[in-house]
């Protein structure tokens, strides 16, 4: 299967390509609620024109004195209230659908801190690493501009992914639209979604919550990987980031030089 890119495109009209099932149902509830509006827009564009037409000034001199048709007020409320239960169930049947995982595979822990992603994987020896943006000198060619991440988070094809997000300074918001995934990092609290890749490939999103000076550079990279690749990056993962683990003393392998928080300038 060739993989798939989950990015944003020049002049793109409608949502992101899907990338797993909740992604899917969004779309199917987005059909659903762009085909109502259409409906109600050109059901109300035709009123208004038989309306103008069928009571102008040339047509009644003389205007109807009517201030009252019980048969149009029931209707008009009536209708109204119908078409927001069939857009209310399917809404909240999402909702419900996002909120929690079914029999999930395993856990990821996302915590947002200005400006950067930090991820920890408690059912993989339970290291931690953190995501931060590439800058524009730093891309190499083929390289998606305030988009790419130098630690991008790895998950096998097919699994269902818990995902358990919190707030370290502000709040945040974890955004991968080709996902279908968003979920808000309030510190001091514990949100949970779940998300699941049906096919290999790369999602780009981005802090959705604005969060300060460098919100608007705040990308997050989600490869989506065979099983095998998975675990064997998960295995070099919790030794070069074993320094991480909770009661773990082991020295970093390779220790960040000292380097002040690093502030983009915003670009015209």
């Amino acid at each position: 299967m060739e993989p798939m890119v989950g990015a944003p495109v020049p002049w793109a009209m409608g949502l992101q390509a899907s990338g797993g099932p909740i992604k899917d149902a969004i779309g199917s509830f987005n059909t659903l609620v762009f085909n109502i509006i259409v409906v109600i827009t050109i059901f109300v564009a035709l009123l208004l024109a038989w309306c103008m037409w069928r009571y102008s000034a040339k047509r009644n001199p003389v205007p109807s004195q009517t201030s009252h048709n019980t048969f149009l007020e029931i209707a008009w409320t009536v209708v109204p209230v119908l078409i927001l239960v069939v857009i209310a169930i399917p809404s909240f049947r999402l909702i419900y659908y996002q909120d929690r995982a079914r029999d999930a595979d395993f856990t990821i822990n996302v915590t947002g801190h200005q400006w950067y992603w930090n991820y920890r994987m408690p059912d993989h020896g339970n290291f931690a690493f953190d995501s931060r943006p590439v800058f524009d000198e730093d891309l190499t060619p083929g390289q998606f501009r305030n988009l790419e991440v130098d630690e991008p988070l790895l998950i096998p094809v097919g699994a269902t992914v818990r995902v358990l997000t919190q707030g370290a300074d502000v709040i945040h918001s974890f955004f991968i639209p080709s996902l279908g995934v968003q979920r808000y990092n309030i510190p001091g609290r514990t949100l949970e979604t779940w998300m699941r890749a049906d096919r290999p490939g790369t999602f780009y999103g981005q802090c959705n919550q604005i969060c300060g000076t460098n919100h608007w550079f705040m990308p997050i990279v989600i490869r989506a990987v065979p099983q095998e690749e998975f675990n064997a990056w998960a295995e070099a993962a919790r030794t070069r980031f074993a320094h991480t683990i909770p009661g773990n003393n082991a020295p970093a392998l390779a220790m960040p030089a000292a380097n002040p928080i690093r502030t983009a300038a915003a670009q015209q």
